[in-house]
């Protein structure tokens, strides 16, 4: 079977490089916030022109932090999208909140932003966007809603590093930008890992506390916190493939393109709004047909995967918000139809041609 993404044709890529700073993370004996997680919360910061970068241990975990250091707790709202993965709205349930959800745009996937401003009350108190796919959301819709009613704005960059909208990188939209480090993102690490960029010292500060056990240091606890570091070993891996990222992402629109040209005529394909910069983490096409053709492509040893096949309003966890089926038809109707083809920067050409040639040939027989 074809796979999704070849962790390991990138791995043999750089394979050097990353034993050598891993035995030199070994041979230092500093395994827990020391150089390494330094070197790359540097790295991150300087890419991003951001004044804080906060490496913590996972993407999860960044929303989590960021929600709680900017004060969102128990009766406040946080307004987001049904259609994502379910961590950007437990990271709201973790700090108290209630997550409340706006319909998504049928193309982009991301927010509808010209609907969020009827869902604000007088209990909203941030919005959390997430950039679907790698493509950004509408932050200028959202930046200005943010102002004009006195709102937080937490970026969920969990598939968008390196992405960006009229020049600006995702993440350095909002007061907080969220990165998942997870090994199949953009930016993958060995193991689970995240990040945080911002411009707030203080509650850059109030984040490097709550990832330490509540914590400064010296063993004096200012309140309960979390042990959410990011580990050292997994930071060294990051530092390699972190110098790499704006060729992976390079390679990956170039991918995007091929299969645009390929299956353009038999299927929807991912836009690329103006002034935005898509990053592809996944390459995600759209058919009423869609079960037809992952099957097809199943039989013919090809993998593709459904992000995301239930909408979050219709999760068993989240029942007790009294969404029911017909709430936000959008995002159902989407997840209904997409389906993510492979798509990672060393997949040859030769995969996409043949994948291309299995959905024409289901398609038009």
């Amino acid at each position: 079977m074809k796979p999704m993404i070849d962790l390991k044709k990138q791995y043999l890529d750089i394979k050097d490089e990353v034993l050598h700073l891993i035995n030199e993370t070994l041979e230092s004996t500093q395994y827990v916030l020391g150089r390494r997680v330094s070197e790359l919360e540097e790295g991150v910061r300087n890419y991003y022109g951001t004044k804080e970068a906060i490496g913590v241990a996972s993407g999860t975990d960044a929303l989590h932090l960021s929600l709680r250091a900017l004060g969102i707790g128990a009766g406040d709202e946080v307004i987001t999208t049904p259609f994502t993965f379910f961590a950007t709205v437990e990271a709201i349930l973790y700090v108290g909140a209630k997550p409340v959800l706006v319909d998504i745009e049928p193309e982009t996937y991301n927010i509808d932003t010209a609907r969020i401003e009827e869902k604000i009350t007088k209990n909203t108190k941030a919005l959390l966007p997430v950039h679907l796919f790698g493509h950004p959301a509408d932050m200028q819709a959202i930046a200005g809603l943010a102002a004009k009613h006195n709102l937080k704005v937490i970026e969920d960059c969990a598939q968008s590093f390196g992405a960006s909208l009229h020049g600006k990188k995702t993440g350095s939209l909002g007061d907080a930008g969220c990165f998942s480090f997870y090994p199949s993102k953009n930016l993958g690490a060995y193991g689970d890992g995240g990040m945080i960029v911002l411009n707030n010292t203080p509650v850059a500060d109030e984040i490097r506390k709550l990832r330490n056990h509540g914590s400064r240091g010296g063993y004096k606890h200012e309140c309960l916190g979390y042990n959410s570091r990011l580990d050292e070993m997994q930071a060294a891996v990051l530092i390699v493939k972190f110098r790499r990222i704006d060729e992976y992402n390079r390679k990956r629109r170039e991918k995007a393109a091929l299969y645009n040209r390929l299956l353009s005529d038999v299927v929807a394909c991912p836009v690329e709004r103006d002034g935005a910069y898509h990053v592809y983490h996944q390459y995600t096409i759209r058919s009423p047909k869609r079960d037809f053709i992952q099957q097809q492509l199943k039989e013919q040893g090809i993998s593709s995967v459904v992000y995301y096949p239930i909408p979050l309003h219709l999760q068993e966890a989240l029942k007790y918000l009294g969404h029911r089926e017909g709430s936000f038809p959008v995002a159902e109707q989407a997840a209904r139809e997409v389906l993510s083809l492979p798509m990672y920067p060393e997949l040859d050409e030769a995969d996409i041609y043949l994948t291309a040639e299995a959905i024409h040939k289901c398609l038009k027989g």
